[in-house]
């Protein structure tokens, strides 16, 4: 709903914008509708702190990922001897071990629950502020270089992106780099010698994932 009231509200200032220009015979005049765009994700990666961002990510999710490992293995252990042995266990210690393996699953995906959480949280608190500074440099060129609005081309991923067309005259990325201090031509170089997948902003944390081991029901 949100994405498509943005679509909507672009579509009626690019509508806006050509009325004004079928009106004017000759120049625009100086108080026109100025319309820009960028891309945040590229811009953001680029930016000395994209890199950092990504290792620490990385660093936190292979500890978690470790650690399911460990107790997925430790409950996987303790069901195969329960499953051996659960003939020759009486009542009650048939009961006690069902009661622990049980503890051990629901520890384990609550791990999981956790530790994404925690991720999710690490990945906010990082980017947060590089997007604020990159904020402020769009700001600064759409008061420096008249832009009413500034879009941004890329909705994200698996979506389709705001504008599908679009002037490359209107692109400001580059001011925007450059006013990050970053050079243009060094971020497209560095972009197109990587890999597509690492070219894009410092990547959102996935899920741990969680034991698919199921574990016998107390009595």
């Amino acid at each position: 709903m949100k994405k498509n009231l943005v679509m909507a509200f672009a579509v009626a200032l690019l509508a806006g914008g050509l009325n004004a220009q079928a009106q004017a015979p000759t120049a625009a005049p100086a108080g026109a509708l100025k319309l820009g765009y960028t891309n945040i994700d590229y811009v953001l990666a680029q930016t000395p702190e994209a890199k950092d961002i990504q290792n620490q990510l990385t660093i936190q999710r292979t500890q978690s990922e470790n650690e399911m490992k460990r107790m997925s293995k430790e409950l996987e252990d303790k069901y195969e001897a329960y499953q051996k042995g659960a003939a020759q266990m009486s009542d009650v210690i048939r009961s006690d071990r069902e009661k622990e393996l049980q503890g051990l699953q629901t520890r384990l995906q609550e791990f999981g629950r956790t530790a994404e959480q925690s991720l999710q949280t690490k990945y906010q608190s990082l980017v947060n502020p590089v997007v604020q500074k990159i904020q402020k440099a769009i700001d600064a060129v759409a008061k420096e270089e008249s832009y009413q609005y500034v879009f941004n081309l890329d909705a994200g991923s698996n979506t389709i992106p705001i504008l599908l067309v679009a002037p490359e005259e209107n692109n400001i990325t580059e001011s925007v780099l450059k006013k990050l201090g970053i050079d243009p031509a060094k971020a497209a170089a560095a972009a197109a010698a990587q890999t597509p997948a690492s070219t894009t902003a410092p990547a959102k944390p996935a899920t741990t994932g969680s034991s698919t081991t199921t574990v016998p029901k107390k009595k």
